[in-house]
């Protein structure tokens, strides 16, 4: 009996034993989830963007930044113009649009689900070749060339030249804030040139003493020149304070709430690090 007794002892110490054992390998199998759990958890996928010129630059650049931070995540970015980003967001083709203006009523009605995420703030500049002497343009004077009224640089004290007219394609963001705010919605002449982004606009002017167009001021630079607008410089100072008008928001466009990626890309631009890049860029942060 006692012999018994001892052996049925020992079972019980070795079953013990064996069951500590086992809570201390549950305890390095929950750290082995939790760290598949951590890398499940990582960033990835393919995140698609499309739409304005404006916002493209900080769009690329936010995606490059956001890329580096997350290594398995692609983001394509690509241009197009506003309202091609508007569609792209309400038709599923993207999964953020970018818009340099405001959704239309008739495209809310197309597409009631959009939601637009300002990202940074942006005036529209009107601007002409450094060559051209004339400094400044008032609102009438602006309607009356691009209704094909005023057709001579000497009419605004400039040279005696042909004003050459550039206007954005009716895709564009860039137009519809320079149609609204700087020509109160009144007409384009046929004859204008039409270009189909900032950067080609820009390029424009440069090559051309006698142009006038317009364009983001985060392209000004030394090859074409801001003029002052019914007394105000096109600056970010002036954007600011409310004395430059042609103004505007730089808009990301989601079908919905975001989720996953797209919430997570739209998160890092507006964070700090992200309203750097919208700085550096040229545009005004918009927190």
């Amino acid at each position: 009996m006692k012999k018994f007794i001892g052996i049925l002892f020992g079972v019980l110490l070795i079953t013990s034993f064996v069951g500590f054992s086992g809570c201390i390998g549950g305890d390095s199998n929950n750290t082995t989830t939790t760290t598949t759990t951590t890398t499940t958890n990582e960033l990835s996928g393919t995140l698609k963007i499309e739409g304005s010129t404006t916002v493209l630059p900080i769009a690329k650049e936010a995606a490059k930044q956001f890329m580096i931070k997350n290594p398995k995540v692609k983001v394509e970015v690509s241009g197009g113009g506003s309202g091609v980003g508007v569609k792209a967001a309400g038709q599923g083709l993207a999964d953020i649009g970018m818009a340099s203006r405001e959704i239309k009523s008739a495209e809310k009605e197309t597409y009631p689900e959009l939601i637009t995420h300002p990202v940074g703030l942006d005036g529209v500049a009107i601007v002409v070749n450094p060559a051209n002497p004339v400094k400044s343009i008032t609102k009438e004077q602006i309607k009356k060339i691009y209704a094909g009224e005023i057709t001579n640089w000497k009419e605004l004290g400039g040279n005696d030249a042909q004003i050459n007219v550039y206007t954005r394609d009716e895709e564009s963001g860039t137009r519809e804030v320079f149609f609204e705010k700087a020509l109160d919605k009144s007409k384009i002449f046929k004859r204008a040139t039409v270009v189909t982004s900032n950067g080609n606009m820009k390029s424009a002017v440069k090559g051309d003493e006698n142009a006038i167009g317009y364009l983001s001021i985060g392209y000004i630079d030394n090859n074409v020149k801001g003029l002052e607008f019914e007394g105000a410089l096109p600056t970010e100072e002036n954007v600011k304070n409310g004395k430059y008008k042609v103004s505007r928001n730089l808009n990301m466009i989601t079908n919905g709430e975001p989720k996953g990626l797209a919430k997570e890309y739209l998160d890092f631009v507006l964070s700090p690090e992200g309203q750097e890049i919208v700085k550096k860029e040229g545009y005004m942060p918009i927190k």
